[in-house]
């Protein structure tokens, strides 16, 4: 059998129990088995790919989108005579798609659907947390009197109140209609980069990070990051009920581990931001099975023990910060030992090639926007035509859009030099 996991696995008092061939308390899970789930639920192998761009995301749980293009990307990748278009109809026309910051204080774009759980697992301690910081920083500066808290609430009701007026605005038309949003504060006094700045992204942070006003439509293509801002009433006048965060947080484990799994605890915690023991806490509530995955204990979702069949080979061009890469912090069963070429010195992965479960090479989109690709291994002549014809794909998705990775890695410069 290609995978380590029996299908005769049956649950016995609260544990699995396997062949005798395993042990009854550590079932073993091999790289070809993760690579095989990895190609069918990141939708990534040609027969699981999709025409929507929301069950793509869904499948991802979350897509990263610290930089803008690589939603669109992404989607792209997975997609079936997809178009950027059908991106931005599901963000601003449909909003089925939403723009927020969550995990890690990282940008994410989600199914709507999913706003809940993100508020109450994460946005909302996210908020708290913000708020704290920068009313640090306001007090250190010595620029308002009394009670900063306070200061700062009244600051973001008037924010609110001047989008609701507005019914959409970038930050430099609500610095306008706030003038407090214009206090200037140097958060490095003394220092050689100091640079005092605006508390205006800041409010917008902390009011996105509440879920009380959204990320809209961006001025230009995209690739840009220019966004308008939204009030929340009008976005999405249905709203959402609020969860409890216990609930929210065992949710948003159990979907990452259908997505993930199986995979490490400590991959789990890396991903989500949280506590180890908020980590713990989540999958107290789910029915989960240890397994071995190559001498390191990992964690599988327990009514997902069956076997994935290996798809047929495939290849993909991923983007920069793609939530596949991004979704493991031990990535060394499909990165190999590439990571010196493909990373940059703050941990961020560049842009891709992908064959069968494992990460070959990379590509990189010049300014003419020729889309070049370099293998960092031999995978033979079917694979090699496998990547052209995904570097094709690209190619016509990119259009007359031309993107720089927010994060550059050496080989991404190499390409584009």
């Amino acid at each position: 059998m290609d995978s380590a996991v029996d299908q005769r696995l049956e649950p016995a008092h609260g544990k699995f129990v396997g062949a005798p061939a395993y042990d009854p308390d550590m079932l073993s899970i091999d790289v070809a088995q993760r690579r095989a789930r990895l190609a069918t639920r990141h939708r990534l192998a040609p027969s699981a790919r999709s025409t929507d761009p929301v069950d793509i995301a869904r499948s991802m749980v979350v897509l990263h989108a610290t930089d803008p293009a690589t939603v669109y990307l992404s989607v792209g990748a997975r997609g079936i005579d997809l178009t950027p278009a059908d991106v931005e109809r599901a963000l601003y026309d449909d909003r089925t798609l939403l723009r927020l910051l969550a995990m890690r204080r990282t940008m994410f774009v989600a199914p709507t659907e999913l706003l809940p759980v993100l508020q109450a697992s994460t946005c909302d301690a996210l908020a708290h947390k913000q708020r704290r910081a920068y009313g640090r920083y306001i007090e250190q500066a010595g620029v308002v009197d009394g009670d900063i808290q306070s200061w700062l609430s009244d600051v973001e009701a008037e924010t609110h109140a001047a989008l609701l007026a507005r019914g959409a605005a970038t930050g430099v038309q609500l610095s306008k209609d706030v003038p407090r949003l214009r206090t200037q504060i140097d958060t490095s006094p003394g220092k050689s980069y100091s640079k005092p700045t605006s508390i205006t992204t800041w409010v917008l942070v902390v009011l996105g990070a509440e879920g009380r006003i959204v990320r809209g439509r961006p001025n230009g293509s995209w690739a840009s990051s220019q966004y308008t801002w939204a009030p929340v009433e009008t976005w999405l006048p249905q709203g959402f009920s609020p969860l409890p965060a216990e609930q929210a947080r065992v949710e948003l484990v159990r979907q990452w581990l259908r997505a993930f799994g199986p995979a490490p605890v400590t991959d789990l915690k890396w991903w989500t931001g949280w506590t180890l023991g908020e980590v713990r806490k989540a999958l107290a509530h789910l029915e989960t099975v240890e397994v071995d995955l190559n001498g390191v204990t990992g964690i599988l979702l327990a009514d997902d023990l069956d076997p994935v069949p290996a798809p047929e080979p495939w290849a993909a061009l991923l983007p920069a910060l793609d939530p596949t890469p991004m979704g493991w912090q031990s990535r060394d069963w499909f990165l190999g030992p590439h990571a010196e070429a493909l990373f940059d010195r703050n941990g961020n992965i560049g842009p891709t090639i992908w064959a069968d479960g494992r990460i070959v090479g990379g590509w990189a989109q010049r300014p003419d926007g020729e889309v070049v690709t370099r293998l960092l291994e031999d995978v033979g002549t079917d694979t090699r035509k496998l990547i052209d014809a995904e570097t094709d794909r690209t190619t016509t998705w990119f259009g007359d859009v031309r993107t720089i990775p927010r994060f550059r890695t050496p080989l991404q410069r190499e390409l584009t030099a």
